[in-house]
């Protein structure tokens, strides 16, 4: 198991909590966009995080929101289906990766779930030199609207069998993708991927897709 690294963000206008699973020669690096008031800390993620790590991919996973915001949001529900401010907060993030020491040669892909997919997919769009692949969970990839259009990098949506809205809208989000693009439907899985297996599955469906497009270094 690789440990997590505790590291902090101190983007333009705000500092942002961060663990960082770093394998020696990592292959790329993921940065994970947690969806609907979770954080940093979402066991699901973590879980994928582990998995990914594994297989010789970095991971970074992040806190969308300071904590004052995040006691606001949990009061008024109202940030986490800010797109525009959580899509902001990432490619922020992505440009801090771009100059540290440590991370900027690797490339970059975006793991979103619910709403942090619509997130990763509007700074895919707005950082097309720079991130090489996304893959969402379970994502509202609807919520990112014209940004759709504009995304070059793969993008993979993996849903549950037995999610029907969610994956009526993935549906919609294929059509108006005009990359390189999949949809994989867990069998048996919800929304949230509680049934045996079914998270392990987007583990490997996601560690799979990454594999294949973030080898090799950054240009520079």
């Amino acid at each position: 198991m690789i440990e997590a690294r505790y590291r902090k963000l101190d983007l333009e206008d705000v500092a942002l909590s961060a663990d960082l699973r770093l394998p020696k020669n990592a292959v790329g690096l993921v940065v994970f966009v947690h969806g609907s008031g979770s954080s940093r800390s979402s066991p699901r993620n973590q879980l994928v995080a582990e998995s990914l790590a594994r297989r010789g991919l970095g991971t970074l996973l992040f806190d969308l929101l300071t904590e004052p915001e995040q006691r606001l949001d949990n009061q008024t529900r109202k940030l986490r289906f800010d797109i525009e401010l959580l899509c902001r907060r990432l490619v922020k993030v992505i440009d801090w990766i771009g100059r540290d020491a440590e991370l900027q040669q690797l490339r970059i892909g975006l793991f979103g779930a619910s709403t942090g997919a619509a997130a990763a997919l509007m700074a895919a769009a707005e950082r097309a030199d720079v991130v090489h692949a996304v893959v969402s969970r379970g994502g509202r990839t609807d919520l990112a609207g014209a940004a759709l259009a504009r995304v070059k990098a793969p993008t993979l949506q993996i849903v549950g069998e037995h999610d029907p809205v969610v994956l009526s809208l993935n549906v919609q989000s294929s059509h108006a993708l005009q990359c390189e693009k999949r949809l994989e439907v867990v069998p048996g899985a919800t929304h949230l991927f509680e049934e045996m297996g079914t998270l392990e599955a987007v583990a490997r469906l996601a560690g799979d897709w990454f594999e294949r497009y973030l080898h090799g270094s950054r240009p520079t």
